[in-house]
């Protein structure tokens, strides 16, 4: 399946919501895993500005690619982001999509920044 790398660096890149487990089956709970590691998937809602128009999309990324504390609002940026389109068809209706995915979501906030003494 065709994958297509996307270029952040000219993005601003805000945490929409925070992270939640990637349910693969609804009738189920049961939460999707790496095919190659095992580790589990997360889905990050990340608000993405660039070239004067802002989008939500929602990111896949193993439970490991994430760090730091992902609130909304949160700076965040993007590793190894993917672009992959997909189709399916279920119940006779086509639908069809783009699926993102990265290696790491990371905060960009400042870490524990200390009070100024006076």
């Amino acid at each position: 399946m065709r994958q297509i790398p996307v270029d952040t660096s000219a993005a601003v890149v805000m945490v929409a919501k925070t992270p939640q487990p990637k349910v693969k089956d609804r009738r189920t709970g049961e939460i999707a895993t790496d095919i190659e590691t095992g580790v589990k998937l997360m889905t990050v809602d990340v608000m993405f500005a660039a070239n004067d128009e802002v989008e939500i999309l929602s990111i896949t990324v193993p439970e490991t690619g994430i760090s730091g504390e992902l609130t909304m609002g949160t700076p965040v940026a993007l590793t190894g982001l993917i672009a992959r389109p997909w189709e399916n068809e279920f119940n006779g209706q086509k639908r069809h999509g783009i699926a993102f995915r990265a290696v790491a979501v990371t905060s960009l906030a400042a870490a524990g920044s200390a009070p100024k003494a006076a």
